[in-house]
């Protein structure tokens, strides 16, 4: 008889799932969207929805199709070409900066208004952060138990009596936002959602949720795929809901910390107008089950991606990156975003073309004559924005400046579909030939 999932386990699925998403970036970055955007605060949240929620959804279920793994959804652009994508998405989204950003965002927000934002503090809790993180990491079949029953129950309580704040006890009213947003609210809210890192973190957390699946004893490929979906479908609607009433808590806030230049200070500035002492000690407890899931579920993806790539195990590659995200957050936070923004710019027009090819897998008759293009194309595109964001602007070609939706940060966009386009067509004409 074919195994199949309880309902407490599937909720406990999308609650992991829901976890396992909503880390640093998901915290720190909506309340700035709504601060910089005002008035324009529904728009950007739109744009910022788009990135934030649709890509990593969409993302889930193209993994899913495929059995959950990057070697699956890249298989068409041949072993080498795949591998190091492979490497260089698990990477960024590790060690490199989603990882130690968990630790850096949890105790800024959390713990430093308590004992100071000093090395020492960041370096003795950065210890303790990582040690709890390998500990949980190193049973990855009890995922689903520790994460989707015992910890992200309590994380949904802290992060209800903190959104239900945010819309029912507002500090003010929006006010008018910054030039950039009042411009283009829509575009800039879909770039900050690159922010989240979300849509990359799909791509890594999506062979952590098949293998929690098939951990439960399901091993049928459309139970598996339906009960991922699923769990992508309730960890979308829990971040939505985040989202929003985090953008309209920063839209609201902004008397609080006018100069803001993260989402750091309108947080707790926020929780401390609104609940005094107490609402420290809430934003503590949510910023830090937040961030701890998702370093659990990164470092867990790693270690399967790794130990299977190379002859290692996979208790090496969880304790090795620990000990190596663990050195990288003591760099600071600031640091970390400032390093990872071009590196993100010039990932995620990559990862976009790759979901989006991988989820009409069905219709190409020789993949390869898709993908190839397509991605080649995404991977020039997003090098030059990624330079242009590094400040390298000189480097880049003048005519990458005349693309549709350039001045957003979406010049790669139009290229990229239309040599995919153009290349579904000659697949379909080679076939018929």
């Amino acid at each position: 008889m074919q195994q199949t999932l309880k309902l407490v386990d599937l909720i406990a699925l999308g609650f992991m799932t829901f976890a396992l998403f909503l880390g640093a970036g998901n915290i720190i970055f909506p309340p700035m969207v709504g601060h910089l955007a005002g008035e324009q605060f529904w728009l950007s949240a739109l744009g910022f929805l788009l990135t934030g929620v649709g890509l990593p959804l969409l993302t889930i279920v193209a993994l899913a199709r495929v059995g959950g793994g990057m070697d699956a959804l890249t298989s068409p652009l041949g072993r080498v070409a795949g591998t190091l994508l492979g490497i260089i998405v698990y990477v960024a989204i590790g060690p490199a900066f989603a990882t130690p950003r968990t630790a850096t965002v949890s105790f800024e927000v959390g713990f430093a208004p308590f004992v100071g934002n000093g090395a020492l503090p960041l370096l003795v809790y950065s210890v303790v952060y990582f040690g709890v993180v390998i500990v949980i990491s190193l049973f990855p079949g009890r995922l689903i138990d520790n994460v989707g029953k015992m910890i992200t129950p309590a994380l949904i309580v802290a992060l209800c009596i903190l959104g239900g704040a945010a819309v029912l006890l507002p500090v003010g009213s929006p006010t008018a936002g910054s030039e950039l947003y009042r411009q283009a609210a829509l575009s800039e809210g879909f770039l900050q959602g690159y922010q989240t890192m979300d849509a990359l973190g799909a791509l890594v957390f999506g062979i952590v949720i098949i293998n929690a699946i098939r951990d439960r004893g399901v091993t049928d490929h459309r139970l598996t795929t339906r009960y991922a979906i699923t769990a992508a479908l309730i960890a979308a609607i829990g971040l939505a809901l985040v989202y929003l009433s985090l953008i309209y808590l920063g839209a609201t806030s902004g008397s609080l910390a006018p100069g803001a230049d993260t989402g750091v200070p309108i947080l707790t500035q926020f929780v401390h107008h609104t609940f005094g002492l107490g609402g420290n000690v809430l934003l503590a407890v949510v910023i830090s089950l937040a961030c701890l899931t998702t370093a659990v579920g990164l470092i867990s993806a790693c270690g399967e991606y790794f130990s299977a790539l190379l002859p290692v195990s996979y208790r090496t590659v969880v304790i090795v990156f620990g000990l190596f995200s663990m050195a990288v957050s003591n760099q600071g936070l600031a640091q970390l975003i400032a390093v990872a923004v071009p590196v993100l710019v010039g990932i995620y027009p990559v990862a976009i073309a790759l979901v989006a090819l991988g989820l009409m897998a069905g219709w190409w008759k020789s993949p390869s004559c898709v993908f190839v293009p397509t991605m080649l194309v995404a991977a020039v595109l997003g090098i030059l924005d990624g330079l242009d964001a590094a400040g390298f602007g000189a480097l880049v070609p003048e005519w990458t400046q005349a693309l549709p939706g350039a001045r957003f940060g979406l010049g790669w966009l139009v290229p990229v579909a239309a040599t995919m386009a153009a290349a579904a067509i000659a697949d379909r004409l080679a076939t018929r030939r």
